[in-house]
């Protein structure tokens, strides 16, 4: 059990938020028009800026301090990573506005980089879930763009929630998180990225 609960909380990472909306937003709307060099080249980029690259300044931050995975789930200890997470975030967003991407990628962007920002504000007072918060605004950004454009998302809803129960279970199994702290973070994501592309 520990096992699944460690391989679900590495494939699921808070990291996959921007990847997975720009792939949605590929697939069900009139952005699926793009031609697939440039779509390609959107995946690459929101990839490299807001996966790849705060993965490994953070795993450097940890080697080099010489703290393991578990310390991180301290919050006193999270404040770097957060940092890092949101520098990646805000130089993606400032990439996606000099290219002057359609207006709805771009609100990937922010509602990445808010759900960062407010995970590290209140992480300095109580720890929350950063996984939760990443799968709520997954699924707060399918459901707000299948408002808008008018997909059926009801697929992608029921398997979101499915996912979020099982990474929130498995947070919990490890003990790195409590129930108020996962749910509180899950209600954070969803809307975050509903409130912000709906009305911006």
């Amino acid at each position: 059990m520990l096992i699944f609960a460690r391989i679900l909380s590495m494939i699921f990472t808070p990291f996959y938020l921007p990847l997975v909306c720009m792939g949605a937003l590929f697939l069900f709307t009139y952005l699926n028009m793009l031609p697939w060099q440039y779509k390609l080249q959107m995946l690459l980029l929101t990839y490299f800026f807001t996966i790849l690259v705060p993965t490994v300044l953070i795993r450097f931050y940890r080697v080099y301090h010489g703290r393991k995975l578990f310390h991180l789930s301290k919050r006193e200890k999270r404040m770097v990573p957060y940092l890092i997470s949101i520098l990646s975030y805000l130089v993606y967003y400032e990439i996606l506005r000099y290219f002057h991407v359609p207006h709805f990628m771009a609100s990937i962007g922010i509602a990445a980089l808010l759900i960062q920002i407010i995970c590290a504000m209140i992480n300095m007072k109580i720890k929350i879930s950063t996984h939760m918060a990443a799968i709520g605004g997954v699924l707060g950004g399918v459901v707000a763009f299948s408002f808008i454009m008018g997909f059926n998302a009801l697929g992608w809803i029921s398997a979101l929630i499915i996912i979020a129960g099982m990474v929130g279970t498995a947070r919990m199994i490890l003990r790195i998180h409590s129930l108020s702290e996962i749910v509180s973070g899950f209600i954070i994501g969803i809307l975050t990225t509903f409130v912000t592309v709906i009305f911006l």
